[in-house]
């Protein structure tokens, strides 16, 4: 159940994000939309529009996050096996994603304070590098 899960969820989120989509979503409107005057702009016809949207949404956003819980804890995995490789990485970082916001947050400013230089100069001297 888990692989037919995700194989759904990966290829409904891949469509998700392509433009045929989009257009095959906007043509949906844009049909609703003119079919107003031939039920008299009634209950039923927004109705229809509501419900449908509203459970589409529902279903895709879940189908949305699974897709991109799978990818960080892939890209997590990666990004801990390159720590683990490398000889002068310090191994104590692999796992800190558990850690709460404001753990992450003060080993973040640690890490700044240790490179003894404010947190903007590396951007500068990349955007100089372009």
């Amino acid at each position: 159940m888990d692989q037919f899960f995700t194989r759904v969820a990966s290829r409904i989120a891949g469509m998700v994000g392509r433009p045929g989509t989009f257009i095959v979503a906007l043509l949906f409107i844009c049909g609703w939309g003119m079919t107003g005057p031939l039920f008299g702009f009634s209950d039923t016809w927004q109705l229809v529009v509501n419900t449908s949207t509203t459970i589409i949404t529902f279903l895709i956003v879940f189908l949305i996050q699974n897709s991109q819980n799978r990818d960080a804890a892939a890209m997590q995995a990666k990004l801990d096996e390159l720590i683990r490789a490398v000889a002068d990485a310090r191994n104590e970082f692999i796992g800190i994603e558990h850690l709460t916001d404001h753990e992450v947050e003060a080993i973040r400013a640690a890490l700044e304070k240790e490179t003894g230089s404010d947190v903007h100069v590396p951007v500068e001297r990349l955007q100089q590098r372009l």
